[in-house]
């Protein structure tokens, strides 16, 4: 299948790619379904829970789960193909590497929970909703530091850059997602937490004036 190329891409590398957009337009579709009585801001975050959660179950799982019964590079099926292109940047994917697949599980239990919970209170803005988005968030970057930075102390021996597909979109492009949007929602917790403080300490301030 790697034979086959369109506009110097394999036919691999494009499903990948477009397995990524079908993924993105779920995302938009179940925004559109329970997202319409949010505003606008939250519906953007709720874009970005749907697709997170879409990602962790329906392709960090099975890497999960070829991952524990086997390796990636010794598995069958469109999956298996998928990461073994996605390996071909950073080859730990490939042999069950025991750093990934512990965060990776990490990522597929906890985060997943974590995001369904958040996109709940959301929706119906419940108390503990800035709780658990700081928790989701640091989650996200604690796995995007642990995914590379042991290979980055070892010289980064299993990262392909010599190539602009595995370097810009594999590696900078698809890991850099998980990295600005969840400092964007702590960003946003901070403003929010800061504003009800703000309002609690004008109140505290108002009835001492009473």
């Amino acid at each position: 299948m790697d034979s086959v190329v369109l506009g110097g891409l394999s036919l691999v590398s494009v499903l990948s790619l477009l397995a990524c957009s079908v993924q993105v337009l779920i995302a938009v579709i179940l925004t559109r379904r329970y997202g319409g009585q949010s505003s606008v801001e939250d519906r953007w975050i709720l874009l970005w829970l749907f697709y997170d959660v879409i990602v962790h179950l329906t392709l960090e799982g099975p890497f999960v789960y070829m991952s524990l019964v086997g390796t990636v590079e010794t598995s069958e099926g469109p999956l298996a193909e998928l990461w073994r292109e996605y390996g071909k940047a950073d080859s730990r994917w490939l042999v069950s590497d025991p750093t990934i697949v512990s965060i990776e599980i990490l990522t597929v239990v906890l985060d997943s929970l974590l995001a369904v919970l958040l996109i709940h209170a959301v929706r119906k803005d419940k108390y503990y909703r800035h709780f658990v988005q700081i928790a989701l968030s640091v989650c996200e970057l604690y796995g995007g530091w642990m995914t590379f930075c042991p290979d980055w102390l070892l010289g980064s021996p299993h990262l392909n850059v010599s190539n602009w597909l595995y370097l810009w979109v594999y590696l900078v492009f698809f890991n850099a997602v998980w990295v600005l949007v969840p400092v964007l929602l702590l960003i946003h917790s901070w403003f929010c937490l800061k504003s009800l403080h703000t309002v609690r300490t004008d109140d505290d301030k108002n009835k001492k004036s009473m």
